[in-house]
């Protein structure tokens, strides 16, 4: 997806500045994400979203679960502000922003920081020589299982069928467990799906869902 660039972009972010970050992440918050939202409760568990968008689905997800904390991570700062723009809006807490690269993930997350990753609608990369920049590519895998407690999760959705089954494949060249395991999820939508904007979109064309839990 090509996103128009807009000018003061990132000054209109400083806006946010008390929940969006962009600068020094690694230096600064690795290891300490909880304090960042709320050093009374730093027992609060840490769910992360890869490629937060427009900020749909995090915002819904922070709404009704207000005992976790949500971070999303996203690189291009058009959506970074967006999403940012939604949480004000709704007066979230319990939501932060980051601008980042996912490909340096294990450079902001200490071992063992995280409960759950959400990958939502990632870019399929569908060129094998592109394989290795997949989302859910071994490669990164090993990565997630670094910053993911023992007992943490990736809940994985995606409209490419293709990739679906590549990332089944990894899964289980990892050594991990999958469950909750669909190639249809709005044939028989559980009532705690909580949809993206991508989500809607392809549904509404008739492409199926494919979704999983991953467990390490």
């Amino acid at each position: 997806m090509r996103i128009r660039r807009k000018k003061n972009t990132a000054e209109k972010l400083q806006d946010f500045s008390n929940f969006v970050i962009t600068e020094n992440i690694g230096e600064e918050y690795k290891g300490t994400w909880r304090k960042f939202f709320d050093e009374n409760n730093l027992s609060r568990e840490l769910h992360v979203e890869l490629g937060t968008g427009k900020g749909d689905f995090i915002t819904q997800l922070a709404e009704k679960n207000p005992d976790k904390n949500f971070l999303g991570l996203e690189v291009e700062r058009e959506v970074v502000l967006k999403a940012a723009r939604k949480i004000q809006e709704k007066n979230l807490k319990n939501v932060r922003l980051v601008l980042f690269d996912i490909n340096q993930i294990s450079e902001i997350f200490a071992e063992n920081e995280i409960d759950r990753l959400y990958i939502n609608f990632c870019d399929p990369w569908p060129k094998k020589k592109h394989a290795k920049r997949r989302l859910t590519h071994v490669n990164f895998l090993e990565m997630y299982r670094k910053i993911l407690k023992p007992d943490g999760e990736i809940h994985f959705k995606t409209d490419n069928r293709g990739l679906f089954d590549f990332s089944l494949e990894q899964f289980e060249i990892a050594g991990l467990k999958v469950r909750d395991l669909t190639f249809d999820l709005h044939a028989n939508e559980p009532p705690e799906n909580i949809r993206t904007e991508y989500e809607n979109k392809f549904s509404s064309l008739g492409t199926p869902i494919n979704r999983c839990v991953v467990l390490f």
